[in-house]
């Protein structure tokens, strides 16, 4: 077996799949990949299943070190400068390390969150159906918590077959959608529009279960408190101080503050790429255009193997060069005898 080494890495990283689905009405905590666009890619581009569990990589730089064998890798998600060796490794590509050999990865840019996946998958023992890992719920495996320096995560050695890159849209600044409700009769009109229509930003005192928001204050009609229901990911809850709060994968699986809106599931993770402190905007869409998008998005899941592409290799032999007349006829500027055409 081969093993993937943690030789360094930042805080809000750690190994996340498609999460636990389906337990949520029993008080489990449904966790998961906060970018499964990004989740998805990262797996197809070393052949695993789509949701396959990854390494999710927090804003910070990371180092991993192949041991025991060749390990080979998926990287995608955000945009961060990443080399093996020196060897630069371009994101929404595969790369393989050979036997001691080090991916370096810097710190994330136009995101917060980079997906490392491991061909064959990661070895671990599933809780409740997954290796996600929620560190409050002490759930996760091959580690119950974020990773840490030394960590090493198991796999089987890499096949050989040759590296691909795979055709992502490009990013976009479009607001994040969100569908208003179920709680939005709790707020007057106006604080509606003033909640599509104000700019925000995402806290930097933010995580996993909650992204806190910045911006104007959302008022009440009747208090803040409710009965407690159930919540997703995306639930947009505004507590007493009016600054809203979208819950995450590792929130409560109920709440009692007033949820004002709901981020359309097509958008949860662009939203939870944003960087904290980077403005953005919401917009209100209807029922039917948030289900009309939801499944195009599962027809683009479904579409990511046949958006695979070969990685063309464009190294130089420098020793070759050398030795090649690339000028063709090669004159000299000072001898015009050289370069000169005789006149008739």
């Amino acid at each position: 077996m081969s093993k993937l080494v943690v030789t360094s890495i930042g805080p809000a990283s750690s190994v996340q799949d498609a999460g636990r689905p389906g337990s949520q009405r029993y008080g489990l905590v449904p966790s998961g990949a906060m970018d499964r666009l990004a989740l998805a890619a990262a797996n197809t581009l070393v052949g695993n299943e789509l949701f396959a569990a990854a390494i999710e990589i927090g804003p910070f730089g990371a180092a991993f070190t192949a041991r025991g064998g060749a390990v080979r890798i998926g990287l995608a998600g955000a945009a961060r400068n990443a080399d093996i060796g020196g060897r630069p490794v371009a994101s929404d590509s595969s790369a393989t390390l050979a036997e001691g050999e080090t991916l370096n990865l810097g710190f994330a840019r136009g995101g917060s969150f980079s997906y490392l996946a491991i061909e064959h998958g990661i070895e671990g023992e599933p809780m409740f159906g997954s290796l996600s890992v929620n560190a409050r719920a002490g759930l996760g495996s091959p580690y119950t918590r974020p990773l840490q320096s030394g960590d090493e995560l198991t796999t089987h050695p890499a096949s050989g077959a040759a590296e691909r890159r795979i055709e992502l849209p490009d990013a976009t600044d479009a607001p994040i959608r969100v569908l208003f409700g179920p709680q939005d009769d709790e707020f007057s009109d106006e604080n509606k529009q003033l909640f599509v229509g104000s700019e925000w930003k995402i806290s930097a005192t933010s995580d996993r279960m909650g992204y806190r928001l910045e911006g104007p204050v959302i008022k009440h009609l009747d208090g803040h408190n409710i009965v407690s229901d159930g919540t997703v990911n995306g639930s947009i809850q505004v507590p007493g101080n009016g600054q809203p709060i979208v819950l995450m994968p590792d929130r409560g699986t109920s709440g009692g503050y007033p949820k004002i809106a709901t981020v359309i599931s097509v958008d949860f993770g662009r939203f939870a790429q944003i960087s904290a402190g980077r403005p953005f905007r919401f917009k209100a869409v209807t029922m039917a255009e948030a289900r009309a998008e939801a499944i195009k998005f599962h027809q683009f899941l479904r579409s990511l193997p046949d958006r695979l592409r070969a990685i063309e290799d464009f190294s130089l032999n420098i020793e070759a060069l050398r030795d090649a007349n690339v000028a063709g006829q090669a004159v000299s500027a000072v001898d015009a005898a050289t370069w000169q055409v005789a006149v008739p």
